[in-house]
């Protein structure tokens, strides 16, 4: 039994076969992973609010309308378990927790916050269209 020849593709190299290989509409792509995680609309509404600065647990709670400290503490969870957010424990007594964006996080952000202004901008288009579809299908 041989021992094996180590492969001479280097790292980079098979990152960006990977990246090349990638294609949201076919189902067995890894990017749907990564569009099932920012398409959740805590993600869409926590991402933007750390980019200015590193926020605390009750700082985000206040500024997230509507979301329950469970739902926050999975969302930032989830965000740290895959890159996006860095989470800063001062191990200090009381407990000083931050959370602010990795750069991967950052890069993100942007296009995040671009989703969050659509939408401030055209609910009101969407509500009419929704009332005329409505109207249509009566």
């Amino acid at each position: 039994m041989g021992i094996e020849k180590p492969s001479s593709k280097t790292f980079a190299h098979v990152a960006d076969e990977a990246e090349a290989a990638a294609d949201v509409w076919n189902a067995s792509c890894p990017s749907r992973r990564v569009l099932e995680l920012i398409a959740n609309k805590w993600a869409l509404l926590v991402i933007p609010l750390l980019r200015g600065k590193p926020l605390r647990n009750n700082e985000l709670l206040r500024q997230v309308g509507g979301i329950s400290q469970k739902m926050l503490t999975q969302t930032l969870r989830d965000l740290e378990l895959n890159g996006l957010v860095l989470r800063d424990d001062r191990q200090t007594v009381p407990p000083h927790v931050e959370y602010r964006l990795s750069v991967l996080g950052l890069s993100l952000s942007k296009a995040l916050l671009a989703v969050d202004r659509w939408a401030e901008s055209n609910h009101a288009a969407i509500d009419r269209a929704q009332q005329e579809a409505r109207a249509r299908f009566k």
